[in-house]
């Protein structure tokens, strides 16, 4: 099978606006593919993947690290972001050069120059698994945006408004596409439906998901 056929498949690159500041960036990530999941490795090699507690003590299905100068992280004590990896007591891995790269040059793609995230939480999705509605509201500058990057299975994208109870878009996301939102859509709830079983030719069963924030 060559290259062309494992992304016959694919949605063709382009900028699809889902909001006022809102955008998926469709097949951005995939000339970048290779290294992105071969520096995924590297991190969970050395912060390996975890299902978090959420405070109300329920454990979550998405199995998640970090890297970066921060990492997002739950317990019974609550969110927060923290520089110090709570199961090995060391520093998150450095976030890799390609991650910042690749963020940063898909911020500015959607009208928001010089991002540099200090964060990046790594989520991987099985088949079922699934991100209940929320919000990012844990970081210190909210005028940064959120860059979220799909690896592997597709997955329903829900992108709701600013109260929970408001309507949610779904938006099918596919190997390779980047969601950017910030400005008046930086604190919109958001989340994932359970992942149908869909295996990708590279990642198999499994969506890796990168979100990259400026936490600190």
């Amino acid at each position: 099978m060559s290259t062309l056929d494992l992304f016959a498949d694919e949605p063709p690159m382009g900028i699809e606006p889902i909001g006022p500041q809102s955008v998926v960036l469709r097949g951005h990530a995939l000339p970048r593919a290779a290294p992105l999941l071969a520096a995924v490795d590297g991190v969970m090699a050395q912060a390996p993947l975890r299902h978090l507690v959420t405070p109300g003590g329920f454990t979550m299905s998405v199995a998640m690290t970090n890297c970066g100068t921060l990492g997002w992280t739950s317990d019974r004590r609550g969110y927060r972001y923290s520089a110090i990896d709570p199961v090995s007591g060391q520093p998150w891995p450095a976030m890799p050069a390609v991650f910042a790269q690749l963020a940063g040059e898909a911020a500015a793609a959607a009208g928001f120059e010089g991002f540099a995230p200090d964060a990046c939480l790594i989520n991987q999705y099985l088949p079922g698994s699934r991100l209940s509605l929320h919000q990012d509201r844990d970081e210190r500058d909210l005028g940064a945006p959120i860059v979220s990057v799909s690896l592997g299975m597709p997955a329903t994208f829900l992108f709701g408004g600013l109260a929970r109870a408001d309507k949610t878009a779904r938006v099918l996301l596919q190997h390779g596409d980047v969601v950017v939102w910030g400005g008046v859509d930086r604190l919109r709830h958001h989340g994932v439906l359970p992942l149908k079983d869909q295996p990708h030719p590279l990642l198999g069963g499994r969506r890796i998901n990168l979100t990259f924030r400026k936490a600190g």
